[in-house]
């Protein structure tokens, strides 16, 4: 179980296409959360991985250069 607060125009929006629908609002909450969970994982994945990288302090390698090494140049 989940309770989430909602600011009070997508509460409404929300409502209002239940209603007309005659679906639950919880229905077009997984919906949606269905629709963005993987991006937004992706983005919050991305942002810790490169805090990780950052605090290492390990040096980038820019793209040319590995491009380079792997016979990749154009």
């Amino acid at each position: 179980m989940l309770t989430i607060r909602l600011p009070a125009e997508i509460e409404t929006r929300l409502t209002i296409l239940a209603k007309a629908t005659r679906r639950p609002k919880s229905f077009y909450v997984r919906e949606a959360l269905e629709r963005s969970l993987d991006d937004i994982e992706d983005v919050y994945l991305a942002e810790a991985a490169l805090e990780r990288f950052r605090a290492s302090g390990e040096k980038a390698i820019p793209l040319e250069a590995v491009m380079k090494e792997y016979g990749l140049e154009d």
